[in-house]
């Protein structure tokens, strides 16, 4: 099982267990962070699953999407490493993956 370490926005760091087949999102929401939100569910119609990716990792996940491309256009703090947590799939190629949870918008 991969782990992924979390920045919450306070800045505190976790490492946590993500299984296999699972988005970031569930991993984040079953891990009690609940600086996400996912409003939506994970159905990518929202932006409250914002997270920055480290920038070693992008080319491991899949593209984004045009309808995620439009929802990270409405976030204030999106950059290059922008993506939605419910559209990345959790797979073992993510072993030590950091991610940083989005500021509130």
């Amino acid at each position: 099982m991969p782990t992924i370490t979390v920045v919450d926005r306070a800045g505190k760091e976790r490492t946590v267990d993500a299984e296999v087949g699972l988005s970031v999102m569930e991993v984040l929401k079953i891990n009690g962070f609940d600086d996400i939100l996912a409003l939506c569910g994970g159905c990518c119609s929202c932006a409250t699953c914002h997270v920055h990716v480290d920038a070693a990792y992008l080319d491991r996940l899949p593209p984004v999407s045009e309808d995620e491309d439009d929802l990270l256009d409405a976030v204030e703090d999106r950059d290059a490493t922008s993506r939605l947590s419910c559209q990345l799939p959790v797979s073992e190629a993510l072993e030590g993956m950091r991610v940083t949870i989005g500021a509130e918008d």
